[in-house]
């Protein structure tokens, strides 16, 4: 071998070899994050599927209400998420917030409202805690009427409130009129109690005895269970029987749910109305003189 070719330099190639777009792990990365996302969505929607109507209305205030609001502790139903200031579709309005809250809540004085969700929100939790309470939760309905909180305790086919055609109250209706009635008395505000039931007729017709008396005799059963368990006599202020003329929405006659015990927990404005009504004076009739008026052949009077 020539001394030439010892001295020549040897030349090492290395060809770096590029993957192609598709081929890298990149992709892993954004797919383990929106599988991640997907997982904590479905989780998300689990524990929203396990919680009661009251949680979901509370959840969703917490969303509605704006960050400024949250982190100052303002009212939560006066403040508008709009950026406009004042709030409202119209950007000319600057006086003050739209409420977000029902007509029913719309003329009543937000600490007399702010008592009345506390109360319900205390019977929600006598209902949670108890095992018994909870399975008769679907015969349990709360929300507010123009006159206040409204508790209805709705009869079922399969677990009836009273004893057929009977004012006798079934062991399940006690259990709930006696855990309630401690709750109850926490508030000063008066409490009105009307019994309905369905439209199926006694044999007798209205003449006798008829749903008109049963509805009133099952109002005044659970008034007495009430006091006896504790609510004071002296908060009652109405108890009526309404046969089957008030039926629930979007229900017959006929449906069970109608056979129905409704307490309201009056607030100030209907309790007053209810007062003023049976104090009223009895208005003064003017009876017309004999001698202007003369009855006819048809039986109408005629005024000369």
């Amino acid at each position: 071998m020539s001394a030439g070719s010892e001295r020549r330099p040897i030349i090492v190639k290395r060809k770096r070899v590029r993957a192609a777009g598709y081929h890298s792990g990149s992709w892993k990365i954004a797919y383990a994050d929106f599988m991640t996302a997907l997982m904590a969505l479905f989780l998300v929607l689990w524990i929203l599927s396990t919680v009661n109507d009251h949680e979901l209305e509370s959840i969703a205030e917490y969303f509605r209400t704006p960050l400024a609001v949250a982190l100052t502790g303002g009212d939560k139903t006066t403040a508008s998420t709009s950026a406009i200031p004042g709030g409202g579709k119209d950007p000319t309005k600057t006086e003050g917030e739209v409420r977000r809250v029902s007509p029913h809540e719309q003329t009543r004085p937000s600490d007399e409202q702010r008592d009345l969700r506390f109360l319900r929100d205390r019977l929600e939790r006598v209902i949670q805690n108890d095992p018994q309470l909870r399975e008769l939760r679907s015969q349990l309905r709360m929300d507010f009427s123009p006159e206040g909180l409204r508790v209805q305790i709705v009869d079922s086919d399969k677990r009836p409130m009273f004893e057929l055609g009977s004012d006798r109250l079934e062991p399940y209706m006690q259990k709930i009129l006696r855990r309630i009635a401690p709750v109850l008395n926490e508030m000063p505000n008066p409490i009105s109690i009307s019994g309905h039931t369905d439209n199926l007729p006694y044999a007798g017709g209205e003449k006798g005895y008829s749903n008109w008396e049963l509805s009133a005799d099952r109002a005044n059963a659970s008034r007495r269970e009430l006091v006896a368990a504790g609510l004071s006599p002296d908060k009652l202020l109405r108890v009526a029987g309404m046969g089957s003329r008030v039926t629930l929405p979007n229900t017959r006659p006929s449906d069970d749910v109608n056979r129905r015990i409704s307490i309201v927990v009056l607030d100030n404005r209907a309790a007053k109305a209810i007062e003023q009504q049976e104090q009223a004076p009895l208005s003064e009739s003017v009876p017309m003189p004999a001698e202007e008026s003369e009855v006819t052949a048809a039986g109408q009077i005629s005024v000369d």
